[in-house]
Order: C-alpha cells, then structure tokens, then sequence
C-alpha cells in the first residue's frame, strides 16, 4: 500500500482557477487593494503563458502575474498602475522582450513550502522558454519605514540591504535569487505605508537568450490570422409559431455557415417577433413579461444552431427573468464549442425603462473564443465609453454590438458610437439591427437600421473604417474577413497608439467589485 503524499504543483492559471485566486488574494490583501474576476480574466487573455498557480493539495496557495513589454517602457521610470494598465496588464506587448513581473501572492499559512521561489522560478522558465531578455519588475521595500530615519533615503536603504549591512524581508529574497538592482520607483504602491510608496526596481538577465528573431503572436498559435463574420440584418414579421421562428433564425445560421463564418451576428430583442404569435395587442409590461417565458426554448435552439453549424452565434438578446423577478435585456453567447454565456445590458434605454421595467445588469467581462477575446455592449451600452474601455482592459479584440433603433437619429447615436469605440480601442465593432415592423407589439412598431463591421481608422484598415455594411432597412447579411495580426500590429505601431499611449498616472477605468459574487468553498 502506497501512502498518499501532499502535493505541490505550479502550472497555467486557468479560468476556472479564478475564484480560488480570488479568495487568495482577498486573503492576503483586503477588499480595496484586491484583484477583481474581471481584472484576473485580463491577464489570462492577454497573455495566458504568463500567468502562475501553485496548488497544494488541491487548493490554490500562490498566484503570479506577468505581461511582456518592451525595454524602453520596463526601465523607464513608472508606477504598478501605469505600467500595469491598471491592473488588468492591459499593456501587455505581444512582442516585448522583457517579461515584467506584476503580482506574486502566496497565502501565508504556507510559506514554509519556499512558494514564492517555485513561482520566480517558472516566470524564470518563461523567459529563458521565450528567448526573452531577462525579467523587471517593482519589488516592495517593507523595511523603509522602520528604517526611514536611520538611513535618510529609499536609495541609502536598497543599497544597504544589497551591501548586507540591513535585511529586507522582500528585498533580500528577491538579490538572492538573482535578481539586481537597477534603482528606485517612486510612487509606485502609494498605498504600500511599510515601503513609503517606493519600489526597488529589479531585473534578472536571462544568460542563455540568443539574438535569433522572435515568434510572432500567430506563429505561437494563439490566434488565428482571420476571422470571418456575418453579421444578419433580421427582418421582423408577424410568426404563427416557435417553429417558425426557429425555421427563419436556422435560414440565415445555415447560409453564414456555408459561407465559412466564423461567427453570426444577430440583433437586439429580435426575438419579440415570438409576440406576434398570438396576434393581439397585450400590454407592454404584460407582453415582456410573457416572453420571458421563451428563454430557455431560445438558448436551447441557440446553442444547438451553433454547435451544429459549427460558427459561433452571438444571439442578440432577450428579455430575462433574474433575481428578485426583475428583467433584464440579456445577450446569449453560444459558442461551436457547445458553451453559453451570457451578458446582461447595462443601461437600459428611457423607454426600456417606462415601457418594459427593464433593469440594468452589473457585471461586464470578456468571453473567450476560438477566435480570441470578445465583448458585447448592447445598443445603448455602445454610448458610454468606459464600458468597452474596460473590456479591451481584459483583452478584448472585437466588439459586438447587437441593436435596436426605431429611426435614423437613433440609429446614427450608436453607428457613430460604434466607429469612435473601435478607433479609441483599436479593435473590430460590429453592429447588427433589426428591420421591419411588429405593429402591435410597443415600442417594436418601427425599425431603422444599417448593420456593419468597423474597424479603426489607420492604413491598414478599410479606407473609411467600414470593413461591411448593408443596405438600409432590407434584410440581408454583411460578411467580413477580419485580420487579427493587423490589429496587433497597429496597437504596436500604427500611426496613432491610444491603447499604448493612455496616460495611467492621470486617469483609468475602475469597475467596482462584487465580493458578494463570489462563491463560498466547499
């Protein structure tokens, strides 16, 4: 008989390990310097090589977060937040050469287990693995304080300490393990009383990186070079059943799929056309009410399309019965892979409001794909900005915008939105609306729309940022190939760089947390 031993791994964080780096970190830090679902999700999509769990008997006792960046941002002077991208390594650069160093978390109930040291040792792996220069990062000074007034300065006590006439609980740890002192970070963790706000800033060489050019992004595997979507312009029509509806929504899946689309775009709330089956006039809160009652028939004939047509469908959205009964204009992701997830509309419309009760969500993350890192802003949603900036914060690439505007000023508002929420983002916005009319169904009795697929504004980009569009108000499909390794290009270097180039020491996108979310272990 062979006794069972306790185990210690470090591997790949994966999503399913967010809840439980979470805890982790709420555990070390307290709720107001903690990480959020959202900003964890970052890391792993921008870069998911670059980001460590150490797991001891089966509970996650140590995370660390890294991003690649380039030599001239890692030795520049900077502070965690501005080079961090705010915490969510939104400044990841997919062809930086240095590896920076953002989070090392390990629960102090183990640290006798010499954690912290398997975790610097695989970012070590990483880099010699990617042929990168070296490692940098800012590492806490938690001895400056108790010591401010013997030695004088930041700079007198790193130096100290790297002499070896004062010890530094994280400072000495991190010269013996290699790494060297390149100076001081002022500023860096304001909130780090033990440090005064100051960092040391450390780097390890990797001796063994040969000059031979690096791999780009594609070459590794990540992402496809092209993604190809559809995006359908639905036309509303009275229905006599589900079936029939199911029969439309299946024509329009079933061409995009012969046409090899990678995705199929379709609208906000185009499923009201399910209230014409009974052809009467029925109150507005009375009519959304009652189509709550589809949800589950419309996410079963989602996923089912999607899987069995093998593209990814994002489903406009639906009126949703959630928590406390309230209702809210829910977005279903169903992808060829067999998953759904779900986004919730975050402001709903004045009309939304009076007419339907509809109530907005509170979470707003990323979805991951085949086809790289996506969000979804519905309609309204596409008019305040903070909303995408927050999810290209996370990684996102392409932006899906499902609509539903009754006139042409209405329309105009989220187009113009779209256009300026791919340039300030550089990433692909995609716009799907309905056309036609559902004459006893409030607030669907007009439709306007002019479906399409942006992208920024920059030469290697369709001329005026329209890479499809449709004809106004006729049903019909818009299809476009989308380069991914050009929009990583011109995030890197294209003629303007807003993702590169925003000004973190000035201002950020913060989303405020959810702890309450967060499910109790077991």
């Amino acid at each position: 008989m062979i006794d069972a031993k306790p185990t210690l791994i470090v591997r790949n964080a994966t999503p399913n390990d967010i809840p439980n780096i979470l805890r982790l970190c709420l555990k070390v830090y307290d709720e107001k310097l903690s990480y959020t679902s959202d900003q964890v999700r970052g890391h792993m999509n921008v870069f998911p090589k670059g980001q460590f769990v150490a797991v001891y008997q089966d509970a996650v006792v140590g995370y660390c977060a890294t991003f690649r960046t380039d030599e001239a941002t890692a030795f520049h002077s900077h502070t965690w937040a501005e080079i961090t991208g705010g915490g969510y390594a939104s400044r990841h650069d997919p062809d930086g050469d240095w590896l920076y160093g953002m989070e090392v978390c390990v629960d102090s109930g183990h640290r006798g287990l010499r954690i912290g040291q398997r975790l610097y040792n695989a970012r070590k792996a990483l880099a010699v693995g990617l042929n990168l220069k070296g490692i940098v990062f800012g590492g806490r000074i938690p001895g400056l304080a108790r010591r401010w007034r013997s030695v004088g300065s930041a700079e007198a006590y790193v130096e100290a300490v790297a002499d070896k006439r004062l010890r530094d609980t994280v400072l000495s740890f991190q010269l013996r393990n290699g790494f060297e002192l390149h100076g001081i970070l002022p500023k860096y963790l304001p909130f780090d009383k033990e440090s005064k706000g100051y960092a040391a800033h450390l780097v390890w060489r990797n001796a063994r990186r040969t000059e031979s050019r690096l791999l780009t992004t594609q070459q590794r595997g990540q992402l496809p070079d092209t993604v190809r979507i559809g995006v359908i312009q639905y036309q509303q029509r009275r229905i006599a059943s589900f079936e029939e509806f199911r029969q439309q929504v299946e024509y329009f899946i079933d061409a995009l799929a012969n046409y090899k689309a990678d995705f199929a775009v379709l609208p906000e709330l185009f499923s009201l056309q399910l209230l014409s089956i009974e052809n009467e006039q029925i109150p507005a809160r009375e009519a959304i009410a009652r189509l709550t009652q589809y949800t589950e028939q419309l996410k079963k004939m989602l996923s089912e399309l999607a899987v069995n047509y093998n593209i990814n469908i994002i489903g406009g959205s639906h009126p949703t019965r959630g928590e406390n009964d309230s209702i809210q204009n829910v977005c279903y992701i169903c992808l060829r892979d067999g998953s759904i997830h779900s986004q919730a509309k975050i402001h709903p419309t004045p009309n939304e409001r009076y007419w339907w009760n509809i109530q907005g969500g509170s979470e707003l993350s990323v979805i991951m794909t085949d086809c790289g890192p996506i969000g979804v802003n519905i309609c309204y949603d596409c008019e305040f900005p903070e909303l995408a900036r927050h999810l290209v914060d996370q990684g996102m690439l392409m932006l899906f915008v499902p609509f539903c505007t009754d006139e042409r000023k209405s329309y105009l508002r989220v187009r113009y939105c779209g256009q300026a929420r791919a340039v300030e983002n550089q990433c692909y916005v995609i716009l799907a609306g309905n056309v036609g009319n559902l004459p006893k169904v409030d607030n669907m009795d007009i439709q306007y729309a002019q479906s399409c697929i942006l992208s920024p504004c920059d030469f290697p980009f369709a001329r005026d940022g329209v890479a499809a569009d449709t004809t106004p108000n006729v049903e019909m499909v818009a299809l476009a190939d989308l380069r991914l390794d050009i929009l990583a290009q011109a995030r890197r270097s294209g003629t303007v760089q807003n993702l590169k180039d925003r000004r973190f020491d000035l201002y950020s996108v913060s989303w405020l947390p959810s702890f309450a979310a967060l499910p109790d272990l077991p």
